[in-house]
């Protein structure tokens, strides 16, 4: 019983510990780290963790085969965890950077994406006469009506198969409302004619998009014109006409949505009420950030919650891997922790210094895990299907200084788990026992 209690117990500081570790800032837990260290220069029982962890780590080399066990074990949990989040990162943020306060997206009410939307030319010519609207130097609202269609293309991996890319059509001010938008090779494609521009990440994507080059959509030949770039969820499509786009996919007048641009992110609100006011038009507004923005969330979350599951799963098996070893760093060394506890060290020492020699080899495989990812993820291209359309959107993945801070949680976190258990049994072992052991 007095067992089954103790191991319940230190079950229940496991669990507190962990939840706290993931909810308290950082600020908390440098001024914690900061008090642990002056516990260990200012009291006799922190001088003598000190020297016993010191004595502890100096015996690593002998050690080497067993101690880089949880090493890699842990940088392993790091490096799988944070190259999934930065996946999620890289999508959210290609996405996020899409849209801005001062430009607008308009659809019809109810729409969750233009793939679902459609506006009538009446209601479009009303859209682009709303107060707000910017205006270029002839007097021309900078007001963009736009079809969004997916087309086939051959992928350029050389498999043969096709994927699903975005062909846009858009109007002439497209290219004032999206400033941002760059011909970087060729030159733009002309309107009325059956040309078109791609995106550098679609270029990278799919096979043929090179200028001067002619590409198959449905059953029409097109001229690839030039390439842009974005920098954003943007480089992923193809962009022509939208008179053209519509008549080749036989979409008459209507159109999916209207971007504009506004004279400033404090005419929102106004551009907003004047187009819900308007009796005749059923529409909903919003900034192109927040249309990002939540087009993005159901996705990074699915990447974030795949991320959490399988670092899980791989966090169980490094526990397993640093238990293991520790308990034998435990057991060889028996004879050293009981001379130790017979000169003076109590329990609270021995602990200490296990737990700090574990968490030392966590932190190791926390930094080695989070280097890796850096060095193999950071930039790396990516593509999946994007939120709200049937097309694949190409990303980068991003691993950023929060995702690698997140990777050192992990690594110590499952460095505690892994070395709170030898430590205990350290403390605990009776010392004619451990002489008698070695």
């Amino acid at each position: 019983m007095k067992s089954f209690l103790r191991g319940l117990v230190l079950a229940l500081v496991v669990v507190a510990s962990i939840i706290a570790w993931a909810a308290l800032p950082w600020p908390v837990l440098l001024a914690l780290a900061v008090l642990f260290v002056l516990w260990m220069q200012l009291t006799r029982a922190g001088r003598q963790a000190g020297s016993a962890t010191s004595v502890g780590v100096s015996t690593l080399p002998q050690r080497v085969g067993s101690s880089s066990v949880v090493v890699v074990g842990i940088a392993g949990v790091v490096a799988v965890l944070v190259s999934l989040l930065a996946m999620g990162v890289g999508y959210s943020e290609a996405l996020s950077s899409s849209g801005s306060a001062d430009t607008a997206i308009v659809m019809r009410d109810g729409s969750a994406s233009e793939v679902s939307s459609v506006l009538e030319h009446d209601a479009i010519v009303a859209i682009a006469e709303a107060p707000g609207i910017a205006r270029d130097k002839s007097g021309k609202p900078i007001a963009s009506p736009e079809l969004v269609v997916a087309a086939n293309l051959p992928l350029s991996d050389g498999s043969g198969d096709e994927g699903s890319v975005q062909l846009r059509g858009v109007g002439e001010q497209a290219w004032a409302v999206r400033p941002d938008v760059k011909i970087v090779a060729g030159r733009k494609f002309q309107p009325g004619l059956r040309e078109l521009v791609a995106g550098k990440g679609a270029q990278r994507q799919f096979a043929g998009l090179e200028p001067g080059s002619q590409i198959k959509l449905g059953s029409q030949m097109w001229t690839v014109t030039g390439i842009f770039a974005a920098g954003n969820a943007t480089d992923s499509e193809l962009w022509g006409d939208a008179d053209v786009v519509a008549s080749a996919y036989r979409r008459g007048s209507s159109r999916t949505s209207v971007f504009a641009r506004l004279t400033g992110a404090s005419a929102f609100a106004g551009f907003k009420a004047a187009l819900k006011g308007d009796p005749r038009l059923q529409v909903d507004v919003q900034t192109t950030l927040d249309y990002f923005s939540k087009q993005s969330e159901q996705t990074t979350q699915a990447i974030r919650i795949i991320g959490i599951v399988v670092g899980v799963i791989m966090a169980i098996g490094a526990v397993f891997g640093a238990l293991n070893t520790m308990f034998a760093a435990v057991a060889g060394r028996a004879r050293e922790i009981a001379t130790l506890r017979a000169i003076g060290f109590r329990g609270t020492p021995v602990v200490v210094a296990v737990m700090l020699e574990t968490m030392l080899l966590a932190l190791l495989g926390g930094v080695l895990g989070g280097v890796l990812a850096w060095l193999a993820f950071n930039g790396f291209s990516a593509s999946t299907l994007a939120a709200g359309t049937t097309a694949q959107m190409s990303f980068q993945l991003h691993v950023t200084p929060a995702l690698l801070w997140t990777g050192i949680k992990w690594a110590l976190a499952i460095g505690f788990i892994g070395g709170l258990f030898p430590a205990v049994r350290a403390a605990r072992l009776p010392v004619t026992t451990a002489l008698r052991e070695s």
